[in-house]
Parts: structure tokens; C-alpha cells; sequence
């Protein structure tokens, strides 16, 4: 058992000073203790602020080894994402077992480092290059389940379903060979890989997108994990939306809206295109929209409604995806300076209070949603998700309270962030994770054999 004693903390009823609080054997907070004082081995965290921490909602690992060489412009003299999916099919062409291990461990490590507890691991690298299985369909899956293990970050694994390469039925072609997969293959590969994960680690599923699941598919998605959360790509690109709307008669928010079961189990990924309607239904019907403002920039995706989906009451969270650059803060700050350039306005994303505030809490409650984890808040029988960040790091020195969230999230960056814990398992101490040294190493010679072979 161990007992944290912070001056500060963030609970539910707001901030709170002088806390003890006591984490069980089992992962959860067993007790909250306000304006107490510390006893003879409590773990002290002098100058530290105690926050929950929030899940990383959306990931793909893989991605984090491309980071840096998708940045030319191509030779059609234009770039977009499309172009950037070219280029990432023949990278993913090279990518073991081994290497896939090797890139979801650093990853996990640096996702601790910047304050997430937890990843929900959009997982759809199933298959070998070429196409067909592995002697072991979960073969890719088990090694996501064994890098989690090694760093102990929480996971959601959401395997993904991905049966076709358009609305029109096309067969997948080249690199989205290595993604293919249907119900049938999808219970193998949670089956496989149920031994290898934590207590604490949930299973759901993932249909890719419109364009990847056929609408009969996509309405068994629910029976095939009935315990788990259902991510969904949907609206990132204009393309997209043009390609379902005539396949189906409907835009792809509107279709999941009028023709599932959308509710708030589910987690619609971007969600960037949509009409007011649309991002009003999607509020309401209480799943949470998963934002990914770094990886939205950085592929021109375009800008998410944040004050018509927030005015209406909606949920979400963020997530690193792409994994180009993995940092909350930055996350975090991206998402509200998005709003400030397409509104000319500012703090559009505040509540009655701070920016800061409204941009963690939200992002802490939806993560935890969209991820299935019983976390978000510092109150007993939670998850014992938990940052601190560093009261006297420059960005914060002299802010208290709200103020010091917005110091952190719109002045700092993630050298704030002192220690993490995901279900009681202290990851982050001082800013360094337990296990960066091994990791770091393992994937610098994983990149160094990939960018050979590129």
C-alpha cells in the first residue's frame, strides 16, 4: 500500500490543499484525506501539484518511427493526407513483429513521460507483408500486450476490423493487406492476446472507418465485444465524407448517428467534417469525440467545432495517433490555438472558468470514457490514474490553482510533468521513466535498421 501527501491536488469538488491519499495493493484509490498532514512514510511530493491523469485515446505506435520522413513535399507538387498514406503503406511493408514490440515501448514510455496513464491502442497491423496470417493471428497484438507489460502503461487494446479498401467493396491492395481482418479474425486475435495483458487492461474493437467496415459488419461490432469500448474512424477528411455520402446517403457522422447504436461506449475518432446537426447529435448522444490536434495538424485535416459540441454538452478526449509528437500540453494547447485561428477569438474552448481547466478536465473524463477505464478523478474506488506536475517549473512558479494549468498547458511543456502512475504503478519519477534507458536504446537500432532498409 502506498500513501501520497500532496499540497496541492485536483479532486472532483475542485481544488483542495494538504491530501493524503491512499492507493491499495489493488491498483485503486482506497482513501482521500483533506487538509491532513503527512505521516511517517507517506510518500511526499513536495512541490508537486497531484492531478489525475488522462488516457491517450487514440494511437497508432507503429507511426512513431516515421516521424521526420514524410515532410517533403511530393512530386505532384501537392501534399496531403492521402499522399502521406501512400507513403506510409510501403514504410509499415518493412515493420516485424520485433520492431512493432520495439516502437510501442518507446512510445508507452514517452506517453508516461507526458503525463498519460493509458493508451487506447488503435491496433491494426495484424498481418505479415504481403498479406495472410501469422502462425499466431494475435502475433502483432501480443507484442503491443508485452511492450504495455514492460512499461506498464494501461491499456485499451482495440483491434481493428478492416474488410475492404472503399464503400464500393474494392479487396485490399498492397499495404492494406496487413490490416485485413473480419469478425472472425478479430476474435482469434483477442483471443491470442487475452493471456499477455494486465488486470487493469481492457479489450474492445475497432471498425476502421466507413470506407474499411460495410454497414452489416459494422452492426456486429457491438456482439463481438459486448464488455468493451467501439472506436471508429470518421469525418477526418472531405474525400471521406464524399466517398460515403454517395455509397451510403448519408455523411459518415450522420450514417453512424441514424444507424447504430452510437452511444457512449463509442469513441468517433476526429470528427472534424460536420454539419451543425451533426456535431450537435454527436453530443448528445454521449460518445465522445476523439481529438488528435498535433497529428490533425500536421496531415491538414482541418478544424473540429469545439464550441457547438462543447455548448451542447458533448464529451471527448485526445490522442496522440499519429504519434509524430507525443506531448499532452502541446495536445492540449493545439486543440484551443486550432479554435483561436479559425474563430479569431480567444479561450473559445473555456467554460465559465479557465481554458486550462476545461481543456484537462474534459480530455481526463473523456479519455477514461472512451478507454473503458474506471479512472479520471482522485476519489476513492478510481483507478489510481495519477501526474504531478512541478509547482516551481518556470511555466507555473508563482500560479496556483486554474492559473497554474494554464501555465502549464499554454506557457510550458511536458518538462513539468514530474511523476505518473497508472493503477498504482509508479512509472515516471522525476520526469525519467523507470525503463527508458532499455527501451530508448532497443529503438534506436529498430530506427536505425528501418531507415536502412528505407
Amino acid at each position: 500500500m502506498t500513501v501520497l501527501f500532496a499540497e496541492r491536488a485536483l479532486l472532483p469538488t475542485g481544488w483542495s490543499r494538504n491530501q493524503r491519499v491512499t492507493l491499495g495493493t489493488d491498483g485503486h484509490i482506497e482513501r482521500v484525506e483533506s487538509a491532513a498532514a503527512p505521516e511517517p512514510g507517506d510518500d511526499v511530493l513536495a512541490g508537486r501539484i497531484l492531478l489525475p491523469a488522462p488516457a491517450n485515446l487514440h494511437s497508432h505506435a507503429f507511426q512513431r518511427a516515421m516521424a521526420g520522413m514524410t515532410e517533403a513535399r511530393g512530386s505532384g507538387g501537392q501534399d496531403s493526407f492521402w499522399t502521406w498514406r501512400t507513403l506510409m503503406y510501403r514504410f509499415l511493408e518493412a515493420l516485424t513483429p520485433e520492431d512493432v514490440q520495439s516502437i510501442a515501448a518507446m512510445v508507452q514510455v514517452e506517453m508516461a513521460e507526458a503525463g498519460y496513464a493509458a493508451v487506447g491502442e488503435f491496433h491494426y497491423l495484424h498481418n505479415p507483408p504481403g498479406g495472410g496470417t501469422y502462425d499466431d493471428p494475435g502475433e502483432i497484438a501480443r507484442r503491443i500486450a508485452v511492450a504495455a507489460d514492460e512499461t506498464g502503461l494501461g491499456l485499451t487494446l482495440l483491434p481493428v476490423l478492416y474488410v475492404q479498401g472503399g464503400c464500393d467493396g474494392r479487396a485490399l491492395v498492397g499495404g492494406q493487406l496487413r490490416f485485413s481482418c473480419n469478425p472472425e479474425a478479430y476474435l482469434r486475435i483477442a483471443d491470442s492476446a487475452r493471456p499477455d495483458l494486465a488486470d487493469d487492461t481492457r479489450i474492445g474493437i475497432a471498425p476502421h472507418s466507413l470506407r474499411a467496415v460495410p454497414p452489416e459488419i459494422l452492426g456486429e461490432a457491438a456482439s463481438l465485444s459486448p464488455n468493451g469500448p467501439i472506436h471508429i474512424h470518421a469525418a477526418e477528411q472531405t474525400a471521406e465524407i464524399a466517398e460515403v455520402e454517395a455509397a451510403y446517403g448519408a455523411r459518415p457522422v450522420a450514417f453512424l448517428l441514424e444507424r447504430t447504436d452510437l452511444g457512449p461506449d463509442w469513441c468517433v475518432i476526429h470528427a472534424t467534417h460536420m454539419t451543425p446537426e451533426e456535431t450537435e447529435g454527436l453530443a448528445r448522444s454521449g460518445a465522445v469525440a476523439g481529438l488528435c490536434p498535433i497529428t490533425e495538424s500536421n496531415l491538414g485535416d482541418g478544424i473540429f467545432d469545439g464550441p457547438r459540441f462543447l455548448g451542447t454538452g458533448g464529451n471527448f478526449g485526445v490522442g496522440s495517433d499519429s504519434n509524430i509528437r507525443i506531448s499532452l500540453s502541446e495536445e492540449l494547447r493545439t486543440l484551443e490555438y486550432s479554435q483561436r485561428l479559425g474563430l479569431r477569438a480567444r479561450a473559445v474552448m473555456a467554460g465559465a472558468g479557465s481554458t486550462g481547466r476545461t481543456l484537462f478536465e474534459g480530455a481526463v473524463r473523456g479519455g477514461a470514457q472512451a478507454c473503458g477505464r474506471d479512472a479520471g478523478e482522485i476519489a476513492p474506488g478510481k483507478l489510481a490514474d495519477l501526474m504531478t506536475l512541478d509547482a516551481d517549473h518556470i511555466s507555473l512558479s508563482g500560479l496556483d490553482g486554474d492559473m497554474a494549468l494554464d501555465g502549464w498547458i499554454f506557457a510550458g511543456d511536458d518538462g513539468a510533468v514530474r511523476d505518473c502512475w497508472s493503477a498504482g504503478r509508479r512509472l515516471v519519477r522525476e520526469g525519467r521513466h523507470y525503463a527508458r534507458e532499455a527501451v530508448e536504446a532497443r529503438f534506436r537500432d529498430t530506427l536505425t535498421r528501418l531507415r536502412d532498409r528505407a
